[in-house]
C-alpha cells in the first residue's frame, strides 16, 4: 500500500523522522537505504538537527565537526529526500543548547553565564549575529524549504547573566518577555531573509507564559509551536487545553513531537518499542481533542546524545523498529495485529515483540545487523563487559599508584573482546560517521551543574514531561548533573553579521 493511500485515516498531514545528528550520525550511503523504509512506513518528512555536522564556513568553520557533512553531501542528502518524497526541514539552535558553538574559546564570552556553554546572551548584538550567520549559511543549502525549526527550548540560565540581572531590574521586564523578546528577533531574521519559510520552535519556554503576554509579544504571528511530549503516560487532556491556550493566543498551526528512541535513558542500548509505542498513540487521541486544521503535523524525534557532550543512547538502527511501529500506528489510528503484520513485512522480523527485547530474529531491514550486534552484547555480554570494565578500572588505579607495570595484564577472555572489537567496529562504521563521542574543543565543560539535578526545576524553567530539549531528554553536560538533549557546545566569536537586531 502505498504512502498517499494510508495517510488518509492519520491526524497529522505531517510525519518527520527527526534525525539528531550529532551523534553517530548516518553515513550518506545509509540514508540512501533507509529513505526509502521511511517513506514506505508513512514519513513524509525530515527533520535534520545538523548541530556541529554542517559545514559551517568562513569565520564559522570552526563549528564543524572534524567529520561533518560537505555542502556536496548536504545536497546528495536533499536529493535522495526528495526521490523519496521525504520534506526537509532544518533545525538550527538559536538560544538554548548552544553548546557546540560557545564550547569554543573565542565564543565563549557570547554566554549567558560564563561557567555554562548551554544559552546564548540575549543582550549581545553580537550573540544574534552570530545566530543569523548561521541561519542564513544553514538557509543557502535549503532554498525553498518550507520551514525552519530554530530550536528556542530549555534556554538554561536565561537571566541570569550580569546584563540580564540589570535588565530585569527595570520596570515591567521579566524572563519571559526577555525570552519573547529574542524568539521574535530569531524569526524575524529568518521571515526578513526568506518570507515563505515559517520559524518553528519548541514550545516548553511558552508554556507558562500567560496567554495575555503572549498574545502581545507578536510572537505567535511569526512561529508556529511544536509540542513536545515523550512521556509513556502523556497527560492527553493537558495537552488539549495547552492546544486551546495557544490558539486563543495567535498561533494559527500547531505541532506534536513524540519520541521514537533516545528518550528513556541518557545511555538507552536497546529501544523499549512499548514505551514509545503508547506515547505515539497517545498523541493521536491528543489531536483527536483538537480541531482538524490546527495540527500542522508530528516530529518523531530520535534523540541520538541528551546534550553535546553526553554518551551516545540507541543507535539509529537499533531504534528502526519502533520508528516503524510508530510510525505504522499513527498512520492507522493504533496497533493492532493488521498493523503489526505489516510492520513485520517491511522489517523482514517473523515475529515482532514490542514489550520486550526478544522479536525472533533481528530482521532485513537496512542496519539490522547492528540491532543483532547490540542486541547479543547487551541481552549476553552485558555482565562479562561490566567485569571487563572494572577490571579495567581497577588496573589503571592501581597503575597510578605504582608505574611498574609496562602495560595491563593479559584478562581472561581478553583476545574474545578483541575479536567482538574486530567484528562490531566495521559494520558500525559502514554506516555511521562517528559512534565516538566529540572531543571537547579548546574550552572543556568545569565540573558544575549545568543543568538541574534530575526532579529540580532550572531558574525561570517551565515544567516539562519526559525530559528533552525541544524534545530531547535530559541528559548530563557537566559531571553528576542532568542536561538538556540534542545539544551543541558554544563556538568562537565570529565577526558581527548585520540585520540581525540586538535583543532587550
Amino acid at each position: 500500500m502505498k504512502n498517499s493511500e494510508m495517510s488518509g485515516s492519520s491526524p497529522f498531514k505531517m510525519r518527520l523522522v527527526h534525525l539528531d545528528l550529532k551523534g553517530a550520525p548516518p553515513k550518506v550511503s545509509y540514508l540512501s537505504e533507509v529513505f526509502p523504509l521511511f517513506h514506505a512506513l508513512g514519513a513524509n518528512g525530515l527533520l535534520l538537527e545538523y548541530e556541529d555536522m554542517f559545514p559551517y564556513d568562513g569565520r564559522l568553520r570552526l563549528l564543524r565537526a572534524k567529520h561533518a557533512y560537505s555542502p556536496p553531501e548536504i545536497k546528495e542528502i536533499l536529493h535522495l529526500a526528495t526521490l523519496n518524497k521525504l520534506e526537509v526541514i532544518p533545525l538550527v539552535q538559536t538560544f538554548g543548547h548552544m553548546e557546540f558553538v560557545l564550547k569554543h574559546e573565542a565564543l565563549a564570552h557570547l554566554r549567558e553565564v560564563a561557567l555554562f556553554p548551554n544559552t546564548l546572551n540575549p543582550h549581545e548584538a553580537e550573540a544574534l549575529a552570530l545566530v543569523g550567520a548561521m541561519v542564513s549559511q544553514v538557509m543557502e543549502l535549503h532554498p525553498g524549504a518550507r520551514w525552519f525549526h530554530v530550536g528556542c527550548d530549555e534556554v538554561y540560565y536565561l537571566g541570569e547573566g550580569e546584563a540580564s540581572r540589570r535588565w530585569l531590574q527595570q520596570e515591567h521586564n521579566t524572563k519571559a518577555r526577555l525570552c519573547l523578546s529574542h524568539i521574535k528577533a530569531v524569526a524575524c531574521h529568518v521571515l526578513a531573509r526568506h518570507p515563505a519559510t515559517r520559524p518553528l520552535v519548541w514550545d516548553d519556554m511558552l508554556r507558562s507564559i500567560p496567554e495575555d503576554q503572549l498574545s502581545a509579544s507578536g510572537v505567535p504571528q511569526l512561529v508556529e509551536p511544536v509540542l513536545w511530549d515523550y512521556g509513556a503516560d502523556l497527560d492527553v487532556h493537558g495537552k488539549a487545553l495547552l492546544m486551546e491556550k495557544y490558539r486563543k493566543c495567535g498561533f494559527l498551526r500547531l505541532w506534536a513531537a513524540s519520541a521514537f528512541k533516545g528518550a528513556t535513558g541518557v545511555s538507552q542500548a536497546l529501544t523499549p518499542i512499548e514505551h514509545h509505542l503508547r506515547n505515539n498513540v497517545q498523541w493521536l487521541q491528543v489531536a483527536a481533542r483538537g480541531p482538524a486544521d490546527v495540527l500542522q503535523g508530528i516530529v518523531l524525534t530520535g534523540w541520538q546524545r541528551y546534550d553535546h557532550f553526553s554518551v551516545l543512547c540507541e543507535l539509529l538502527p537499533v531504534g528502526i523498529p519502533s520508528l516503524a511501529v510508530c510510525l505504522q500506528s499513527l498512520l492507522h489510528g493504533g496497533f493492532t495485529e493488521d498493523v503489526k503484520a505489516k510492520v513485520e513485512n517491511f522489517l523482514g522480523i517473523s515475529n515482532l515483540e514490542v514489550t520486550d527485547f526478544t522479536s525472533e530474529g533481528p530482521g532485513s531491514f537496512p542496519g539490522s545487523d547492528i540491532l543483532a550486534l547490540v542486541t547479543h552484547v547487551s541481552l549476553h555480554l552485558r555482565s562479562s563487559v561490566d567485569s571487563l570494565l572494572e577490571r579495567d578500572r581497577l588496573f589503571k588505579v592501581s597503575q597510578r599508584r605504582s608505574l611498574n607495570h609496562p602495560r595491563p595484564p593479559r584478562l581472561p577472555g581478553q583476545p574474545q573482546w578483541a575479536h567482538l572489537h574486530a567484528w562490531v567496529c566495521p559494520q558500525v562504521r559502514e554506516r555511521l560517521v562517528q559512534p565516538l563521542p566529540p572531543q571537547a574543543e579548546a574550552r572543556a565543560p568545569r565540573h558544575g551543574p549545568a543543568h538541574p539535578a534530575p526532579g529540580a526545576q532550572p531558574a525561570g524553567q517551565v515544567e516539562r514531561r519526559g525530559a528533552g530539549a525541544g524534545g530531547r531528554p535530559a541528559s548530563c553536560l557537566l559531571s553528576g548533573c542532568r542536561g538538556g538533549v540534542a545539544g551543541g557546545e558554544r563556538a568562537a566569536q565570529p565577526e558581527a553579521a548585520t540585520g540581525l537586531a540586538a535583543g532587550p
